[in-house]
């Protein structure tokens, strides 16, 4: 029988089969080199044939530790000398504590025990809600309002409360001041946001900021960024939106009714600013031309009065040169312009007795032309 087939008198040793039972094996290991004797063989049963063992070298098992210890030191330091920097991130390693590089995404190499590794996220949107918080995200968002008024409810310049609940959204720009220039850069965020829009809303009248929630978002946009670069925190504000501007629920009733009463006055001035546009420049129309047409009325009769002064200045000129032809032919032209509009017409004699009738043959004529 070959040598591998033949089986030890006490069976033959089960070999280990899964990580847990390498593990308790190495510990056996260790155990047996505290204790003194091979782990691979077992000692023989109590009776004839036990060997008196030898005395073992105590320092064996402590030179058996040091390997092992030495050998998971070696492993930790490989292990922690390459890091990794995902897509999106950026590594800020310190070295003895203090900035030394800032490295990209990609595998990386550093000085185990003397250089420590930050990970920071510059491309993740981070934000901070104010009057509310957001529980479930997602396509049908639901919104907690509840015990959250104190961070929305504002004065006014005008003395009047109103409810002004926005968000914050905003990036990682530096990540050295990120991480060591403000101690807690979100809370930061948020008291430098409430102060800012605590005071631009204090600014402005109640009904400026109901109805320009816009230009309200864009100062306190500006603002904040000031204010979060004097403390160097290291992050570029993305966006700032009101998210709901409304007066509190208590006065909420009366709030309506005087935007009814608003609106109503509005109509009514409209209405009026209708009438007005309609009716004031008809009638400013119709007086200027009143006036326009009594200035050319004024003007033909003066210039007509002085035509016929003209005129009657140059006849009595002609009369005294000769007053018998001039006489005869103002007859004549007197005649000229009466005749055709006379329809009978009636020639007298100072020795006849009895008016003879002018036959106007022209004027028969035409009578008896028509059908």
């Amino acid at each position: 029988m070959p040598m591998n087939d033949q089986q030890s008198p006490w069976g033959q040793k089960k070999k280990p089969s899964s990580p847990e039972d390498i593990i308790a094996a190495i510990i056996q290991k260790i155990r047996d080199s505290f204790s003194g004797h091979d782990g691979g063989s077992e000692p023989p049963p109590s009776g004839e044939g036990r060997q008196p063992r030898s005395p073992q070298n105590p320092f064996a098992g402590i030179g058996k530790i040091a390997v092992i210890v030495v050998a998971v030191l070696l492993l930790q330091v490989v292990y922690t000398s390459f890091y990794t920097i995902e897509p999106g991130e950026v590594g800020v390693v310190l070295r003895f504590g203090k900035y030394h590089r800032t490295t990209s995404s990609g595998l990386h190499f550093k000085i185990p025990y003397l250089e420590d590794l930050n990970k920071v996220n510059i491309e993740a949107v981070r934000k901070e809600e104010f009057g509310f918080r957001t529980r479930s995200p997602g396509q049908q968002v639901l919104i907690d309002r509840k015990g959250f008024e104190v961070e929305s409810l504002m004065l006014t310049g005008d003395k009047n409360v109103i409810n002004v609940a926005w968000i914050v959204q905003y990036i990682i720009s530096d990540p050295v001041d990120f991480l060591f220039k403000v101690k807690n850069v979100p809370q930061s965020v948020r008291d430098a946001s409430e102060m800012v829009t605590r005071r631009i809303v204090g600014n402005m009248d109640f009904d400026y900021v109901l109805s320009n929630r816009e230009i309200l978002a864009s100062d306190a946009k500006m603002e904040l960024q000031a204010e979060l670069d004097k403390l160097e925190s290291g992050v570029r504000i993305v966006a700032l939106q009101m998210q709901d501007i409304n007066p509190p629920d208590p006065v909420k009733p009366a709030f309506n009714e005087v935007n009814e009463a608003d609106q109503d006055m509005k109509r009514l001035v409209n209405e009026a600013e209708e009438t007005y546009n309609r009716i004031i420049p008809k009638a400013r129309g119709d007086a200027k031309k009143i006036i326009e047409e009594a200035h050319g009325y004024a003007v033909e009769r003066v210039n007509r009065a002085k035509g016929e002064t003209a005129r009657f200045n140059s006849i009595v000129a002609e009369y005294l040169n000769a007053e018998e032809v001039t006489r005869r032919r103002m007859y004549l032209e007197a005649m000229q312009d009466i005749l055709p509009n006379v329809e009978r017409v009636y020639v007298m004699n100072k020795d006849q007795q009895t008016l003879l009738p002018f036959l106007n043959l022209t004027q028969d004529q035409k009578i008896q032309e028509k059908p």
